[in-house]
């Protein structure tokens, strides 16, 4: 019998969440369906209405779709290990976040904190439209600085795979059994305390 994935990676009903935080997990596996121009559009968009540290909206994002030059710089940055996965995206993302204020050049310490903020409205925003991301840190960032030229005033962020949900039996093993196995959560009072790891009384 086949897995339903959906499924099994969604998170428990009882834990009460909304919909789009339930249903979202981060596949290896994507297939070679094209995500539209209209549906990029509604998902970047939703990454500038994060919030960010004086509204200084930080973040800057390469895109690239499969068989542009875009795609295949960010995919040239990829560790080995997730170039054999990323291959079957249909897009792959870089985030890069402006360290400084425009306004007066002061360091932004928030700078890929409100980056992250972004890019999980755009992973929230993607899974509304049935559209899976996987972020990723393994990857070189000077090679990525390097292939996209980005100033040395801009902090390399992460990449992101993005597609629709491609079939399991296409990876490899060990990352078959990961993609097939169950999501695993830390429990609250591991990471949400009253003081320095004493957890918080919820």
């Amino acid at each position: 019998m086949a897995i339903d994935l959906e499924t099994l990676k969604h998170a428990p009903a009882e834990a009460g969440l909304h919909e789009l935080l339930a249903s979202r997990w981060s596949p290896r596996s994507f297939s070679d369906k094209k995500i539209s121009d209209a549906d990029l559009k509604k998902i970047f968009t939703a990454a500038s209405y994060a919030a960010s540290s004086t509204n200084e909206q930080p973040w800057r994002f390469f895109v690239g779709r499969h068989g542009e030059t875009t795609y295949d710089k960010i995919f040239d940055a990829l560790v080995p290990g997730n170039q054999g996965w990323a291959k079957s995206a249909p897009v792959l993302i870089l985030s890069v976040a402006k360290k400084t204020f425009a306004s007066n050049g002061n360091p932004n310490d928030y700078a890929l904190h409100d980056t992250g903020a972004a890019s999980a409205n755009m992973a929230l925003q993607a899974i509304a439209l049935g559209i899976h991301t996987h972020g990723m840190g393994g990857f070189s960032k000077e090679q990525a600085r390097a292939n996209f030229h980005v100033p040395d005033d801009y902090e390399i962020g992460a990449v992101w795979a993005m597609g629709y949900l491609g079939d399991p039996e296409a990876l490899p093993e060990p990352l078959k059994a990961r993609e097939l196995a169950p999501r695993q959560r830390k429990g609250l009072g591991e990471f949400v305390f009253e003081s320095w790891e004493t957890p918080a009384k919820l």
